[in-house]
């Protein structure tokens, strides 16, 4: 297992939840086995998302996707307002 961390700035809800919701079946192609949005109390215009993969191999292909094709045009991606922070995150036991 593992999880896909994202976190970035974007300038409307609405704007960047109709892009996200776009990119559906790709994420279902892409093996996202399960997905979380969340954003701060205190911070509307931030945002959280974590992708559950099988495995890191599937986890990292999505993220150069995101790169490459998803964050690399504002039509893509238009409500982002910064730069996004992609963290793949694998489980351990303390």
């Amino acid at each position: 297992m593992a999880t896909l961390h994202i976190e970035h700035p974007i300038t409307d809800f609405e704007t960047w939840a109709a892009a996200f919701n776009r990119f559906a079946d790709a994420r279902q192609a892409a093996g996202v086995r399960a997905q979380r949005v969340q954003r701060p109390i205190d911070d509307p215009r931030y945002l959280v998302i974590q992708l559950e993969f099988d495995d890191v191999a599937a986890a990292e292909a999505f993220r150069r996707f995101l790169h490459d094709v998803v964050w690399a045009t504002s039509d893509n991606a238009p409500a982002l307002a910064g730069a996004p922070k992609a963290t793949i995150l694998e489980p351990v036991s303390p």
